[in-house]
């Protein structure tokens, strides 16, 4: 029987194809492994990149709640404010110090509170107004809506929003215009100059204007107005400062009968995200003289700054 040559390099046997199945094995579950990994990162990665950039939200507004506002005066305030009521029964009295709250749907969104007084010769309403804005939009802040808010209101008031500061104008002006500088010295029998300087109007030599009316030629001077213009009283719709972020307070003034006549102010303030309306009213008799405009308007921004305290609380 012929013998099988023998070759280097050559595995026989069972065990050499185990050895040859073994690294086979391993290494077809290494490139397995590898690939599940790979496949992993890449679909990891997809997801965020689908996902963009983080979304940046607006800050809430400072305020969540609402206080009481027919609790908020205090009753020496009211005293002051609603003379009528020193008159009445004890009982009247504190009905009228208590005041009638508004209906609202929400109070941690809005609420307010009106009081009445009647006496001979003047009736005095008081009414308080607060809201708290909230904002929709991530992107917009309690604070930047609360004052759309507000500028709507002073708008509607027609208060001109109080000016900012304008840049400085340069000290020094630019420089003169070449038509005003006198002209050069110009040597005798010159050209071009010369014929320049001969359109210089000298004596009769001026060329003529077209006639008309006496004085016509020469521009008018300017006019002082005749009807001099009346200072301000300071009194009138202006915005304020000192109360709360912006302020602004409105004075309106109307007839209600034959001699009648009945003054409106309103201090409307804005702190963070909420506003109040302050709206202090005066309604005289026929024989009462006109509501004080200076009285009214210090009585309610007094009130204006109790509340702006209150809301620092």
């Amino acid at each position: 029987m012929q013998r099988k040559a023998y070759g280097p390099g050559r595995v026989q046997g069972r065990s050499g194809s185990a050895v040859v199945s073994a690294v086979a094995l391993a290494l077809g579950l290494g490139i397995g492994l590898t690939g599940c990994s790979s496949g992993t990162t890449t679909d990891k990665e997809a997801v965020d990149s689908k996902a963009g950039p983080a979304t940046v939200t607006a800050p809430p507004g400072r305020y969540r709640t609402l206080f009481d506002p027919c609790g908020a005066v205090p009753r020496a305030t009211l005293k002051d404010l609603l003379p009528g009521a020193a008159g009445l029964p004890e009982a009247d009295r504190d009905r009228t110090y208590r005041g009638d709250a508004a209906a609202t749907f929400d109070t941690d969104r809005r609420v307010g509170c009106g009081w009445k007084s009647d006496a001979p010769d003047a009736t005095h309403r008081l009414s308080l107004d607060i809201e708290r804005v909230v904002s929709y939009d991530p992107a917009v802040s309690d604070d930047d809506r609360a004052q759309e808010v507000y500028g709507r209101k002073q708008a509607a008031a027609g208060i001109a929003p109080a000016p900012t500061a304008q840049p400085t104008a340069p000290a020094t002006s630019p420089a003169t215009p070449t038509a005003t500088a006198p002209p050069p010295a110009t040597p005798a029998g010159g050209g071009a100059t010369s014929a320049l300087a001969g359109h210089q109007p000298q004596g009769p030599q001026a060329p003529q204007l077209p006639q008309g009316p006496q004085g016509s030629t020469a521009p008018a001077a300017p006019t002082t107005p005749t009807t001099p213009v009346s200072p301000t009283t300071g009194l009138e719709p202006r915005t304020l400062d000192g109360l709360g972020d912006v302020a602004f307070v409105d004075d309106t003034l109307s007839t209600t009968g034959p001699s009648g006549a009945k003054r409106l102010v309103s201090v409307v303030f804005r702190t963070s995200n909420v506003i109040v309306t302050v709206s202090y009213e005066e309604q005289t008799t026929a024989s009462a003289e006109l509501p004080d405009s200076r009285e009214l308007q210090e009585k309610a921004r007094n009130l204006a700054r109790l509340l702006a305290e209150r809301l620092e609380e």
